[in-house]
């Protein structure tokens, strides 16, 4: 279960006070799947990280009951200096997962060969992709955001993630961000459209997407 009561986020800026949300109520439950919709920087990106613990209210309060994934294909999950491989390993420790089972589980949906034995300063946009889904599926979390994941790779990897990804809805809550409104229909029921500090909630993914774009 997430819960956002009266959430707001602000930063600091030379300019000012830059206010991305203000006052912000969400509630989700175990098999919840929503999308949220928005222009680039209206915040998306920010109420996904409030979610995961990456970022802090500066003020409200933000509730969480079972594990919650990072979002995938954000790059500040790993640590640039290591090896995939050790980043792996290291996220295997923090949850408590087999070393073993978890490194040969990324190796083969990954893909990467010997690139995991190498640092992550190296890989490109696509390969961190590929490296943070796979590791993301490698432990079982209760509640998986997605950040624009799903254009990496071929079109192989891609139904890949996608099979997982539905399997993964069935069992637990889902929450996607995408520019592309073919990809949330897919995936998500419910939805949200961010902007001017407010996240506003539609029952349903086709309400969200005709209130983002009749607005663009």
């Amino acid at each position: 279960m997430i819960r956002f009561e009266n959430v707001s986020k602000r930063f600091r800026t030379r300019s000012g006070t830059h206010t991305v949300l203000d006052g912000v109520w969400l509630h989700l439950e175990r098999g919840d799947a929503l999308g949220i919709c928005g222009h680039n920087g209206a915040g998306k990106s920010t109420l996904l990280k409030l979610i995961a613990g990456i970022e802090q209210p500066s003020s409200g309060t933000v509730t969480r009951s079972g594990s919650v994934s990072w979002p995938i294909g954000y790059a500040s999950a790993f640590q640039s200096s290591l090896t995939g491989a050790d980043n792996v390993r290291f996220i295997a420790r923090i949850y408590d997962r087999p070393i073993k089972e978890t490194l040969d589980f990324v190796d083969q949906f990954a893909e990467l060969g010997s690139y995991l034995a190498m640092p992550i300063r190296t890989y490109s946009s696509g390969m961190m992709a590929r490296l943070a889904f796979a590791a993301s599926l490698a432990v079982d979390f209760d509640c998986y955001l997605v950040d624009e994941i799903t254009a990496a790779g071929d079109a192989r990897f891609r139904q890949r993630c996608e099979d997982a990804l539905m399997a993964r809805r069935e069992s637990g809550t889902l929450v996607m961000v995408s520019h592309d409104p073919w990809t949330l229909r897919q995936y998500c029921t419910a939805g949200a459209v961010v902007g001017d500090g407010r996240a506003d909630l539609f029952a349903t993914i086709d309400e969200a997407i005709d209130r983002h774009f009749a607005a663009v």
